[in-house]
């Protein structure tokens, strides 16, 4: 097929088939095959996008009349047909067109859907969002792509963390020794009751803690402090990633709090960020004044503790109770750091009066990517 062949068939698909009779595709060196290729294209776009020129977005039903058309794509077999036709990053696109624009809810809710969706983090975001709507298996699988891209994004991240907060990496120290004499037999049961078998009545270990044999000197206190709402739901992820890095150091005791108007202290899934994530319920309003309050109740060394606070600083519950719970907080001799975003990004939204004034009363506050609060940390340690 000439080049000028190949853009007119691109163009067509650009245009949908209402231009079949204008333009029709053109066939190449292999004849029909290719014509069937790009007929193959055109109905799998036209499967999400002729959804545009439809209140009830199913336009399909008044064009297929008299049943002479081959069978119709279901949700299944549309997302298998993308993943054969179209490169990765057009099918991420397509997946997120359908679950954002056109609101094909039953991408989350189906099983033969959800497992072949692709993990990625736009994905993450979505099953976050429409999780309340999951139950059974389908929440299961859920739960696996959310451990998935929480792992991919662990993977990427630890090394630089590590590197920013440690500055050049000690490649002659070694890990902790994994052994029965350094088993933590209390919190492997713990964190393992999630995955009690009850057909077969047994625990099913996923994951085996075990005693540093080091002992934490001087450690200091990092009490994560995250807003919930949906503005911040990269910054929830990435925190919740971070909070999962952090506990894996030694200098470092990680306290985890997410919160709306209510407060939920997690730590005690502080290294399981899927559990995190899992427990995110996105949206509602917000009282930061209130989660402050009770992270100051975390706070038993001041002068080795530092609170970090994600949030966009938009207070739901009075900015004279912000300003307050972050005075003491600052008198008590812990460290503030009041971060209106946390990703990779670091394009923060944010109530910038709120900002100015928690800067003023000696908080330190931007916005930053992992990797820079990291290195805030070790130089603060």
């Amino acid at each position: 097929m000439t080049d000028e062949q190949e853009l007119l068939n691109r163009w067509r698909l650009v245009l949908g088939k209402y231009s079949a009779d204008k333009l029709p595709f053109l066939m190449g060196e292999n004849g029909y095959a290719d014509t069937l290729h790009y007929m193959d294209m055109e109905e799998a776009l036209d499967f999400l996008y002729s959804r545009e020129y439809s209140e009830e977005q199913d336009i399909r039903e008044e064009d297929r009349a008299g049943g002479k058309d081959a069978s119709r794509l279901t949700v299944p077999s549309w997302l298998q047909k993308i993943k054969k036709l179209f490169p990765k990053q057009t099918v991420e696109v397509m997946e997120r067109h359908a679950l954002e624009k056109y609101n094909m809810t039953e991408l989350l809710t189906d099983p033969e859907v959800l497992q072949k969706l692709e993990p990625n983090r736009d994905l993450l975001k979505t099953i976050l969002t429409l999780k309340h709507m999951m139950k059974g298996r389908v929440l299961e699988m859920a739960k696996e792509i959310v451990r998935k891209v929480a792992d991919e994004l662990t993977k990427k991240m630890e090394q630089e963390l590590k590197r920013s907060f440690f500055g050049k990496l000690d490649r002659t120290s070694s890990s902790p020794v994994k052994s029965a004499r350094n088993l933590d037999m209390k919190k492997t049961i713990r964190q393992n009751l999630k995955n009690y078998d009850t057909e077969e009545q047994r625990l099913v270990l996923k994951q085996v803690y075990f005693h540093s044999r080091m002992k934490r000197y001087n450690s200091w206190r990092v009490i994560l402090c995250v807003d919930e709402s949906g503005s911040m739901l990269d910054s929830v992820i990435h925190s919740a990633v971070m909070a999962g890095i952090f506990a894996k150091l030694p200098m470092l005791d990680v306290k985890l709090v997410i919160f709306d108007t209510n407060v939920v202290d997690l730590s005690g899934y502080v290294e399981d960020p899927v559990e995190t994530l899992m427990s995110v319920q996105l949206g509602g309003g917000t009282n930061i004044a209130g989660a402050l309050t009770y992270c100051e109740t975390l706070i038993d060394f001041p002068y080795r503790t530092m609170v970090v606070l994600v949030s966009d600083l938009y207070e739901g519950g009075g900015y004279q109770n912000l300003y307050r719970a972050s005075k003491g907080i600052i008198e008590s001799g812990a460290k503030l750091i009041a971060l209106t975003a946390l990703d990779m990004a670091a394009n923060p939204c944010y109530d910038r009066q709120a900002a100015a004034k928690l800067a003023s009363l000696g908080a330190h506050v931007g916005a930053m990517t992992p990797e820079e609060l990291a290195e805030w940390i070790g130089k603060i340690i």
